[in-house]
């Protein structure tokens, strides 16, 4: 069981980072997380605050080292791609107001000095919204961005002692173009989740990229990876923090399925368990921070640090601990009673650092009721109650199927029979917000329906014990939340269609 627990001041001495978004934090060795600028109000960062593990102290180091116009540092910038190095910190491209950034950075941790680097080679294009992991001790990749006119789907890999870029030629299989994803080197392989893509969707795919280790003489190459359990949903903007057997997802942003041009933030805690090869949603026994993108989420031993974030209107400071169940931390959370979440005796048995338990049927708390409200859409919410409502006296369900059916069909008894087969067949994502009520009535009309005819040839009164209905008695659309439709089109397919 993990619990997630804003930062206080006795946490730590020295003032944490000021709000923002699109920065970067990384690790350097055991030692201490450097956070580098970002993007607050319109305003790019260029700061460096560093947080001192041992010693628990936040504080900000006078930096040397200046460009070519006598600024000490990189320019502000946010988007940028940061990767540690033993003790350095080496920075590329990013965005600075409109522009996208092609410069190359390093920060050597030891002595607090910048340098500007100039490679050779196959140079990467300016980019931002790009993503990077190092390579062992000595080799950085990067992959993908966006350069202000296209999506980009290139492979760098940069040698850091000869400041050399080769750009890896990859065959065969390619990822889609794509920005805003994640890139985490796991072992031999790159693996590359989610990213907005070109055109604009976002996705949840996940790739591995083999051939970056020279020892191995592996021809480049690209697998998509279908890993069974609870994957998390397509998004951007999001974190992956590699936690031994383990990589830790948290947050970003996605589209709402039925309007697809509104942004939802997540906050929820997704696992890639590398043993199994599964997905598994992480048990968190309290409620979690305000959900966000463009966040850093950083490992310090067992604990997790989150810092800023934005959701769309505010651009968050506060930083936020996830921490297991029996640390110090966690105990300030006895005001505020856990969560009854079962624990599962394999998940507490798992080695290594991080050690969560997973509750396979945890649900994402987002309720539609939500959704509606950011969305300002007044959607009918009528009760489930039983008597039920027959089909042809319920208002919403006929304009519905009128409308699937069109002029080809006269009568309504055929056009809800064609709405049925739509709701049949349908894909979670598309079903509009406006569907749910009439779909949620049609569910429950169908299963009183045929309990009801069961219970009448069997002069059994009531629901058979054995089946299992978990939205019979949800009384309106408000009460389902977002990760409860798939369930709920699941048990409608199965439902027969009887007379009416």
């Amino acid at each position: 069981m993990y619990y997630w627990v804003g930062a206080s001041s006795s946490d730590y001495a020295g003032t944490p980072p000021q709000p923002r978004s699109g920065h970067s934090a990384v690790n350097i060795g055991k030692s201490k997380v450097v956070v580098f600028g970002g993007l607050v109000d319109k305003k790019f960062l260029t700061d460096i605050l560093v947080y001192d593990i041992e010693a628990k102290l936040w504080y900000q180091p006078e930096c040397t080292g200046s460009d070519s116009d006598g600024h000490v540092g990189p320019t502000p910038r946010a988007f940028h791609v940061a990767v540690a190095i033993d003790c350095h910190m080496f920075v590329f491209g990013g965005r600075s107001g409109g522009q996208r950034l092609g410069d190359f950075w390093v920060l050597d941790t030891d002595i607090w000095q910048w340098s500007e680097l100039t490679g050779f080679g196959d140079l990467p294009s300016p980019r931002d919204f790009a993503a990077a992991s190092s390579i062992g001790n000595r080799k950085i990749v990067m992959y993908g961005g966006w350069d202000g006119k296209k999506w980009l789907s290139d492979v760098y890999v940069l040698d850091t002692i000869s400041l050399e870029w080769t750009e890896l030629s990859v065959s065969a299989t390619l990822p889609q173009p794509r920005c805003g994803h994640t890139a985490t080197m796991v072992e031999k392989r790159l693996l590359v989740y989610g990213g907005r893509g070109g055109g604009g969707p976002i996705m949840g795919d996940l790739w591995a990229l083999k051939g970056l280790i020279e020892e191995e003489n592996e021809t480049p190459g690209w697998t998509q990876l279908k890993l069974p359990g609870q994957a998390p949903s397509p998004r951007c903007g999001h974190s992956v923090t590699n936690a031994g057997h383990y990589l830790l997802m948290f947050g970003g942003h996605g589209t709402g399925g039925w309007l697809s041009r509104y942004d939802i933030y997540y906050n929820d805690c997704v696992v890639l368990d590398r043993v199994s090869a599964t997905w598994k949603r992480l048990s968190v026994g309290n409620e979690p921070p305000p959900a966000r993108a463009y966040h850093s989420m950083t490992a310090i031993g067992s604990r997790y640090l989150l810092i800023g974030g934005f959701d769309g209107k505010s651009t968050y400071g506060e930083p936020w601990w996830l921490v297991p169940q029996d640390d110090p931390i966690a105990n300030r959370l006895t005001a505020s009673p856990p969560r009854n979440i079962s624990e599962s005796k394999d998940a507490a048995s798992l080695n290594g650092n991080f050690q969560p338990q997973f509750q396979e049927n945890q649900v994402e708390k987002f309720p539609l009721s939500e959704l509606q409200r950011r969305l300002q859409l007044s959607v009918s919410q009528s009760n489930s109650m039983l008597p039920i409502v027959n089909e042809l006296e319920d208002k919403e369900l006929l304009e519905l199927a009128s409308r699937l059916a069109g002029q080809n069909v006269s009568a309504n008894s055929l056009a809800i029979e064609a709405l049925r087969e739509h709701w049949k067949k349908a894909e979670p994502n598309m079903i509009k917000l406006k569907e749910l009520g009439p779909l949620l009535r049609d569910y429950q009309r169908l299963i009183h329906r045929l309990h009801l005819e069961k219970s009448t040839s069997d002069q059994q009164p009531g629901f058979d014990e054995h089946v299992m209905h978990r939205f019979y008695h949800v009384r309106n659309v408000s009460q389902l939340r977002m990760d409860d439709i798939p369930k709920l089109l699941d048990e409608y397919r199965q439902l027969p269609v009887l007379c009416f």
